[in-house]
Parts: C-alpha cells; structure tokens; sequence
C-alpha cells in the first residue's frame, strides 16, 4: 500500500512539474503572439486608428467619454503599424488581430447579423456609432479610398494602406461619405 501510494505521489509531481513548464496556446493565441513576425519575403499592410476628429467636435462627445484614454490628446489610438497580410485575410481580419494583439477595445456586429452580409464595426476604444453626435461612427480607407463595402469583404493587397477613422459627419469631415462612389479600385472578395 505505501509502495502503490508512493509511486502515485511520484507520478503526480511529474505531471505537475510538466505541466506548470508547458504553456498551452490555441492556434489563435499562437498568432496573436506572433503577429508582428515580418520577416523579409512576407506580404504586410499598414494599419492605423484615428478619432482625431472628435477633438474638433469635442462638445458633442459624450461626457462620460471625455477622457484622453479614449481619445488621446493627438487622436491617434494605434500609430501606423505593419501587420502580415495572410492568404484570405480580410480588412476586419487584420482589424481584429490588430486590436487583440494591440488590447484595443473593439465590439462589432457579425456579417450574419445585419442586412449588408459584412461585419460591422460598431466601436473602437469604447468610441461608438452616435458618441459623438448622430452622424458619427467608424468607416475604413484602403490607399486613401473609401470602399462602398463592409470591411469584411474587402480583401487587401501587399503594402496596402489601412485606416480606420471616426467620422462625426458621415464621413463628409474625413473626405468620404457613404453618398458618394469614391472607390474605384475597390477589390470586393468572390461570393
């Protein structure tokens, strides 16, 4: 009996030993760790978060978000940054890998969820639609061009230039608005 209950004493200090120096990752952990990893022949896109806007536009933010920690004082919430371009990857796709890796708040509503069948970026850094006037809201660029598209349906090249950027005029104080056909190098993924 003290050999049986020695041997699982043994055996239990083992596993512990290895599992408290393995760490386990989810593939998707895995890249998220590894999201910054360029190396010379890998395809990359710049991405960067601006609200700059609502400084302009200060008196219609709401009071509550009135703090530089949700709108820093030069309105940049991610610098241009290089991220690796994937096979597949979407706009929303380094978006969303951007504001993991980066711990960026960032809510959006699924392609399923509404009628444009394209997710939906409905807040960055707790900065939503409507916080700052009942025009305002997030819309994206690619190469200084608003697509006319969600921005889970645009598939972006190597170099390409991404921006996200808040709006408190739909878009008419950021040079785009959603009236306007301003995007004619759009490249829409195959339905």
């Amino acid at each position: 009996m003290k050999k049986d209950l020695l041997i699982l004493a043994f055996a239990a200090i083992i596993i512990i030993v290895l599992f408290k120096g393995t760490k386990f990752q989810s593939v998707e952990d895995y890249y998220l760790t590894h999201v910054d990893d360029i190396t010379e022949d890998s395809q990359t896109v710049t991405l960067s978060i601006r609200c700059d806007t609502i400084l302009d536009n200060w008196d219609q933010l709401k009071p509550e978000l009135q703090d530089e920690k949700y709108v820093p004082a030069d309105g940049v919430i991610l610098a241009p940054t290089k991220y690796v371009l994937r096979p597949k990857d979407t706009v929303f796709d380094i978006l969303n890998r951007a504001t993991r890796h980066e711990k960026i708040h960032m809510e959006y509503q699924g392609a399923q969820d509404n009628v444009y069948g394209s997710a939906y970026i409905q807040g960055i850094n707790f900065l939503y639609e409507y916080s700052c006037g009942p025009l305002s809201g997030w819309m994206y660029r690619v190469n200084g061009a608003f697509p006319d598209y969600g921005c889970s349906r645009y598939k972006p090249k190597d170099k390409d230039i991404i921006e996200f950027v808040y709006t408190c005029d739909l878009g008419r104080d950021i040079g785009g608005s959603f009236d306007t056909q301003n995007d004619s190098k759009a490249t829409e993924t195959e339905e």
